[in-house]
């Protein structure tokens, strides 16, 4: 499965927690979220990929009470599985919830 995340935390801004195998995801990432507005719930198909993103499922903030958003670019063959925000947080948020609850906290985050 290839999956790129990005999210802040609590305490840190915005970076990439999984790069998907990729060296820089910067470039994978802009091409799944190219022409997605800022909602704040997201599934957009973009040829191979769906980009997603949804707002943290336990309903944490960053420190100056934003909601945190987990963004996701998703590869096939999980792509495949996923037509809406709900199927995305049901297949992805279970593989990524613990460490993130780890670490959401911590000054700097290493997940």
């Amino acid at each position: 499965m290839t999956l790129i995340w990005a999210t802040r935390g609590k305490l840190w801004g915005f970076r990439f927690l999984m790069d998907g195998g990729f060296s820089d995801p910067l470039p994978e990432y802009d091409k799944a979220f190219s022409g997605v507005a800022d909602q704040p719930e997201v599934c957009h198909r973009a040829g191979d990929r769906i980009a997603l993103r949804f707002s943290d499922p336990e309903g944490r903030r960053d420190r100056a009470g934003r909601v945190i958003p987990h963004e996701f670019v998703v590869f096939r063959p999980m792509a495949d599985e996923i037509q809406s925000v709900e199927d995305g947080r049901r297949l992805l948020w279970p593989l990524v919830r613990d460490a993130y609850g780890r670490d959401w906290d911590k000054p700097n985050s290493a997940t």
